[in-house]
């Protein structure tokens, strides 16, 4: 190819490129204000108006997740009272303690829940044959386990789902990061909507004694803050509940943290 050819030729794919980068930032920014619009417009609205605005804009495209721990009644109460037709995703890690399979079960029956379990491809048996206890392997091995036994499955969850929007039971006061969201947010191009955001420990109290909601069992035992078996202790009132949470040095598992360009191509290579 002459080279008054290959120069245009490079220039015109640079050129869409640039013109690409420009589009997806112009539709970010739409994005961006039209989420800034809707928080002021709902940030003072009750949870249940939260997802009753939700249901009525995304429909079919609305999930919301759990983890079934030890106040999660409190979102799926609110959830089946005002979009009972919800898909609510749990991603199960293959590590729960007994305690919560049957607290999922009971729960699952009382409130009629439209239920999804995703785990990840390879058994937590199978993974530990062959790599060990990765929870037990440092920073490195801990990231690797919640990649493999969390974030994935949530991902292939959202996909397989068609999910366009995504209702989860955060609250402010949980972490640092949790601190900084809004009720309508995003997350890795998708509506992460958060309906009790601002909800103290004891709204959430006074909401599950007013209801007649179960505490996860475990709750009677001292467990606050409710995970995976091998990561999860006792808290004593002293304590932030998230002390119970031993897996990492972070106070998220992943799941509601932007994924980083690693996690993406990761996925894409797995066929997400």
């Amino acid at each position: 190819m002459p080279r008054e050819a290959l120069d245009a030729l490079q220039n015109r794919t640079r050129l869409v490129k640039l013109l690409r980068i420009t589009m997806e930032a112009a539709r970010i920014a739409s994005i961006d204000s039209d989420l800034d619009r809707e928080n002021r417009a709902l940030e003072a609205s009750r949870p249940e108006e939260l997802i009753a605005w939700a249901h009525e804009r995304y429909g079919d495209r609305l999930i919301a997740s759990t983890s079934f721990g030890a106040t999660s009644a409190v979102m799926l109460h609110l959830i089946q009272r005002v979009a009972p037709r919800t898909l609510i995703v749990c991603v199960d890690t293959g590590y729960f303690f007994e305690e919560t399979y049957q607290f999922a079960k009971d729960l699952i029956k009382r409130l009629d829940l439209d239920m999804r379990f995703y785990s990840a491809p390879m058994s937590a048996a199978r993974q530990e044959a062959l790599y060990g206890k990765l929870w037990e392997q440092g920073e490195d091995g801990v990231q690797r386990y919640l990649q493999i036994n969390k974030v994935e499955p949530m991902q292939r969850a959202l996909q397989d789902l068609g999910a366009e929007a995504w209702m989860a039971g955060l609250r402010a006061e949980q972490t640092e990061h949790r601190a900084g969201l809004r009720r309508i947010d995003r997350q890795d191009g998708r509506i992460k909507i958060h309906p009790i955001l601002r909800w103290t420990s004891e709204d959430i109290e006074n909401y599950m004694v007013q209801h007649d909601l179960p505490y996860h069992p475990l709750v009677e035992q001292g467990y606050r803050s409710i995970g995976d078996h091998h990561s999860t202790i006792p808290t004593t009132e002293d304590m932030d509940p998230r002390d119970g949470r031993i897996l990492g040095k972070k106070p998220e598992c992943g799941l509601h943290l932007p994924l980083t360009e690693e996690e993406n191509q990761s996925l894409k290579s797995s066929g997400l």
